[in-house]
């Protein structure tokens, strides 16, 4: 792999950090105390083609490759997780299915729409009762006539309020992961209810919400993928949205260095700047190190993934790392700011809160230990 950026890709991480500098940065504060970031942006990500990034040009994708969408994703982050979080899902985990395993009238009903900003997309995977066991989900879709009938809840859908088509996993076969299958759901169907949930630690800008199926009827044409396929359609979209969440994990913490960088060189205590303090410089560096480390693991995928190449164990590695540096690298950061870092005038305490997530969807990290333990072994240990 080689790690100088091309000009293109440098291009595009220039354009997104300026995006997020104007757009996002001045504004993520105020997003996160109101519970919701401004849907403007949406719009304006898609001029810029952050919600077409590697989808081809005639279904209004914006092309690229893997590495620039991570560059864009790790601006995003360094800006606002919620933001980032939008894309994740309506690009990374929907729109890139459809154009996997739609069909073409699908793929030219939705995916114009999704690049463009004009409509978004959730993914309807977990349930109350169900995360980390998603292959024992409870929702059922069953057949009447020509269409589907599909009941039961989700739970903890990023953009769930806010998106127009949810990509949804029921159940239409017998138990196991080969008894699920994928429906794309207008979010308008009668029988769907949105409930948003209010009241969470971190990603408190972005529409995490519950859904209710009653009944919803959908045509046959609404299965994405073949019947009793949704498994894969699931776990495909996790392997790559795990990169995603990794590149944000690393605007993260990036975004907590460069806080504590800059207040360590204001801040003065024993008649000098703290940052001329060993143990600060320690904290630092251990957040510069994390930094390097997590974007190094998160490129080895999206170089894997341009190749076509297998990168499942690689992505559960990024995500697993980079979220847990995430963590580590706030943390370190609210240090250096002491009291001050502790109230919400100062940006680290929303990176500390909106890092801890991470650790727990898209795999928590002890399910990524499990799968990457599994690679090495060849012992299935769930």
């Amino acid at each position: 792999m080689d790690l100088e950026l091309t000009e293109e890709q440098a291009a595009v991480r220039e354009l997104a950090a300026g995006f997020t500098d104007r757009e996002i940065v001045p504004f993520a504060a105020g997003w996160d105390r109101a519970e919701s970031i401004d849907l403007g942006i949406v719009k304006k990500l898609g001029d810029l083609g952050f919600l077409g990034l590697t989808l081809p040009e005639e279904y209004g994708g914006s092309g690229g490759d893997h590495l620039a969408y991570c560059l864009v994703l790790e601006e995003l982050g360094r800006g606002d997780s919620s933001v980032r979080g939008v894309v994740s899902v309506s690009l990374g985990l929907v729109a890139k299915s459809i154009n996997a395993f739609g069909t073409e009238e699908q793929k030219r009903q939705w995916l114009p729409r999704l690049c463009s900003g004009e409509a978004l997309a959730c993914f309807a995977l977990t349930e109350p009762g169900t995360g980390s066991d998603a292959a024992n989900l409870t929702t059922r879709a069953v057949r009447d006539g020509d269409d589907w009938l599909i009941s039961g809840a989700k739970m903890f859908i990023t953009n769930g309020t806010w998106a127009e088509v949810a990509l949804v996993f029921a159940r239409t076969g017998g138990p196991g992961h080969r008894g699920v299958s994928a429906f794309l759901v207008p979010t308008d169907t009668p029988g769907l209810t949105r409930t948003l949930v209010h009241g969470k630690l971190g990603l408190r800008g972005q529409a995490t919400a519950e859904l209710s199926f009653d009944a919803v009827r959908v045509p046959g044409s609404a299965l994405l993928g073949e019947e009793g396929r949704g498994f894969t359609v699931a776990m495909a979209a996790l392997a790559k949205g795990r990169m995603s969440v990794a590149a944000g994990c690393v605007g993260i913490a990036r975004a907590s260095l460069e806080a504590a960088v800059r207040y360590a060189g204001e801040r003065e205590q024993f008649g000098k700047p703290v940052a001329h303090h060993q143990l600060v410089q320690e904290l630092l560096a251990d957040i510069a190190v994390d930094v390097d480390a997590a974007r190094l693991l998160t490129w080895r995928v999206a170089d894997l993934i341009d190749r076509h190449l297998p990168f499942a164990t690689e992505s559960s590695v990024a995500k697993l790392f980079a979220s847990e540096a995430a963590v580590r690298s706030a943390n370190n950061a609210l240090q250096v700011f002491g009291g001050y870092g502790f109230i919400d005038e100062y940006p680290v305490g929303k990176y500390l809160r909106d890092a801890r997530v991470m650790t727990l969807y898209e795999g928590t990290s002890q399910i990524h230990k499990l799968l990457i333990g599994r690679s090495l072994t060849g012992v299935n240990a769930f």
